[in-house]
């Protein structure tokens, strides 16, 4: 037999023993990552997400039906009414003061006496403490609404601010009130001494900014002038968190000479207020508007 031979004869009991060889069975643990429920849940898995996958591909081939929602401009979603008013206003044109405030009595859209705000855009951070502007005016024909006073101090105090004009005024009968939530008044006034008092009651009067506070003059020792002003038209104002300041000036009725008094007297109060560390513009746009009319561009003259 040759050597040739002999070798095909071993190169075909080998295969032959491949093919009778008995596959061994697959072994698994009894627990942990190569158990066999393990190894299942994983394959099932990724069936799972391969047909998420086949989904997904699928709904980006498919075209949407219908045509795309057209969505309208902001200004034909408002009445007819505002629409007539809003095209008095030339678009792009910034107007003087005096102009700004005849213009908006002219396009006021509703038929109560609505109310002239003013809505300043400035360039400070109310997160920086020197920069979180607050602070109250008087302005000199009123802002036309009637406001009520509520006082909460010893009983000597309330009789002077019963004669000041304070609609309510009292002692220990007030915190009775509060308890109760009673909330029928749209200023308090407080005393110095009794502000610890109140200290319980700040997450009822906070979030409505009827807690007394320094700044807005409404802790003080003169209550009766405190009390006067706030009858007088004493109104506050203070940056919101986008840096915009919106103050109410006095209702329409007031005529433009009145409602432009107010006007200047908050901005010159805005002027006093800018900050010594402010780099850059201190105003960086003005507009005025009435309750529920369209805004009017204000020139700025208070960098």
């Amino acid at each position: 037999m040759t050597e040739e031979t002999v070798k095909d004869l071993e190169k075909a009991n080998t295969e032959k023993a491949k093919e009778e060889k008995v596959e061994e069975p697959e072994t698994f643990a009894k627990s942990g990552k190569k158990s066999k429920k393990h190894i299942e849940e994983v394959k099932a898995e990724e069936e799972r997400q391969a047909r998420k996958l086949e989904r997904k591909a699928e709904e980006a081939n498919v075209k949407p039906k219908g045509t795309a929602p057209v969505t309208r401009p902001k200004i034909e979603r408002r009445g007819k009414k505002y629409q007539e008013m809003a095209k008095l206003i030339e678009k792009g044109k910034t107007y003087t003061l005096k102009d700004a405030i005849d213009l908006a009595i002219k396009t006021n859209p509703t038929k109560f006496d609505a109310s002239l705000e003013i809505h300043a855009r400035l360039g400070v951070d109310p997160r920086q403490a020197d920069q979180n502007i607050r602070t109250t005016i008087v302005l000199p024909n009123g802002n036309g609404k009637s406001v009520r006073v509520a006082v909460f101090a010893p009983l000597d105090v309330c009789k002077t601010a019963k004669a000041a004009g304070a609609d309510i005024a009292e002692d220990e009968e007030f915190l009775k009130r509060l308890e109760k939530g009673n909330i029928d008044f749209d200023v308090l006034i407080s005393t110095p001494q009794y502000m610890p008092k109140l200290g319980k009651f700040a997450r009822l009067l906070g979030p409505k900014g009827l807690m007394p506070n320094p700044k807005a003059g409404t802790v003080t020792m003169d209550v009766e002038k405190a009390v006067k002003e706030s009858k007088a038209g004493k109104v506050e104002y203070r940056v919101d968190k986008q840096s915009i300041v919106h103050i109410g000036v006095g209702k329409l009725s007031f005529g433009t000479n009145k409602l432009l008094e107010n006007a200047n007297t908050f901005f010159d109060s805005l002027k006093a207020q800018k900050p010594a560390s402010l780099k850059g513009s201190y105003v960086k746009s003005v507009f005025v508007s009435t309750t529920m009319g369209p805004s009017i561009a204000v020139e700025n003259l208070y960098n």
